[in-house]
């Protein structure tokens, strides 16, 4: 198969000034979908965001026996009756960690073998702890510890107390929570190894959760236990995607002018509402208006950023290009587990950065950026939707640069590409 010609990202010739309404969240829309497809009735999943990760997720929710019809912007779900369609099946779970992580769960409550396997670069991605646990509440899966492997439902999961290492994905917690109410004794999820990254993920399973009804104690650090009982039907509507906002939020950051992100909910679990005290921080002024949330870049340049990104490590990639943009030095922490992502993105950072004549250097947990005149060249993102809003962030400030595979971006944004020039 050929390779698409790198794509010319645009360039901005003076203060962007714009108001864009953002597709819905990929963690919420995939969430939503893994509980209506165990819930106790039929369910709606409104404004549902369509990507290639969702639409991998209803896939793999149909192929256990559930009903999800994708034709409209809502999406209506009819549970799994338990049983897989035709004794067996597959699940493609691409790119997609919510896809390998959160239907193996499933997989054991219905009867039949679900062989997983994705994109090649997939099988190189943490889902040992996963496939440990499951094993530990009686779902016999063969002896794999990554893709591709097969899980051998039996219709039913006993349940009860696991202890697992979540250092590298908070997913690998919030797999087992989505599907622990309907365990035979419930989950005990108890985490022992280095902190958990990305926590606010784990929060935001934990009150959909609640929202349909089911009993979680998480009031001891690093245990989370999920009583067992019915998932009530409930019609979630999915709130933009806070971390796709970040080149929009970018571009008002690099160019000196504003850009407001329609519908910013006042209240969110989701990690990209980070963005407004981290731009804050790098000199832009951040504010809620009737429309949403509104940045206005500096008009003296970005200052750089000394953060620990630990929690929100998906917005690290496009927080390390404006930080290569900066007028003073930053150094971002924290973020080792980032390099388990659909690549390792700190090398890939330092090397694409590097590559346009930033000047960073790698550490193990993190990136020092320092500033240097940056040029044109290819940006290479390695499949990963977030090394493509990195470059696209570069190339609005810097003449010349080429986004290698833009198209990456369909993972949570479906013609990012046309949306972006559209911006110019």
């Amino acid at each position: 198969m050929s390779t698409p010609d790198p794509w010319p990202a645009p360039t901005v010739t003076g203060p962007v000034e714009a108001t864009v309404a953002l597709p819905g969240s990929k963690s919420l829309t995939n969430r939503a979908l893994v509980l209506a497809a165990i819930a106790d009735g039929p369910s709606v999943v409104r404004r549902a965001l369509r990507s290639r990760d969702t639409l991998l997720m209803a896939q793999a929710l149909t192929a256990l026996g559930a009903t999800v019809d994708t034709s409209g912007d809502d999406w209506a779900i009819t549970p799994l009756d338990g049983s897989v369609p035709g004794g067996g099946a597959a699940v493609d779970c691409g790119l997609a960690g919510t896809v390998m992580r959160f239907v193996p769960p499933l997989a054991g409550l219905v009867a039949g073998d679900v062989r997983f396997d994705g994109d090649p670069h997939m099988r190189n991605r943490p889902v040992g702890q996963i496939l440990a646990a499951l094993r530990g509440l009686g779902v016999a899966i063969d002896d794999a510890d990554a893709l591709p492997f097969t899980v051998r439902g039996a219709g039913a999961v006993t349940g009860g107390t696991v202890v697992i290492d979540a250092s590298a994905s908070s997913q690998f917690v919030s797999a087992l929570l989505l599907a622990g109410a309907r365990f035979g004794t419930g989950v005990d999820v108890r985490h022992d190894g280095d902190p958990i990254p990305s926590l606010p993920h784990v929060e935001m399973t934990i009150a959909m959760l609640r929202d349909r009804g089911v009993a979680v104690d998480d009031g001891e650090a690093d245990r989370w236990a999920v009583a067992p009982g019915p998932v009530a039907a409930h019609d979630e509507a999915i709130e933009p995607d806070l971390s796709n906002a970040a080149p929009f939020l970018a571009l008002a950051a690099v160019s000196g002018g504003s850009v407001t992100v329609r519908d910013w909910p006042a209240t969110t679990t989701q990690a990209g509402d980070a963005l407004r005290e981290l731009l804050a921080r790098m000199g832009c002024a951040v504010e809620r208006t009737t429309d949403g949330l509104r940045v206005t870049g500096p008009a003296d340049g970005l200052r750089g950023l000394e953060a620990d990104l630990h929690d929100v490590g998906e917005l690290a990639p496009a927080i390390a290009a404006l930080c290569a943009l900066a007028t003073t030095p930053s150094h971002l922490t924290g973020i080792a587990h980032i390099r388990g992502h659909e690549t390792d993105r700190l090398a890939a950072l330092a090397t694409e950065l590097g590559g346009l004549g930033a000047d960073v250097e790698e550490h193990p947990d993190g990136l020092t950026i320092r500033p240097a005149r940056l040029t044109g060249g290819v940006f290479h993102t390695y499949a990963d939707h977030r090394m493509a809003h990195a470059g696209v962030i570069v190339g609005a400030a810097v003449p010349g640069v080429l986004v290698e595979d833009v198209a990456t971006t369909s993972k949570t944004f479906p013609d990012f590409a046309g949306f972006w020039s559209g911006m110019f």
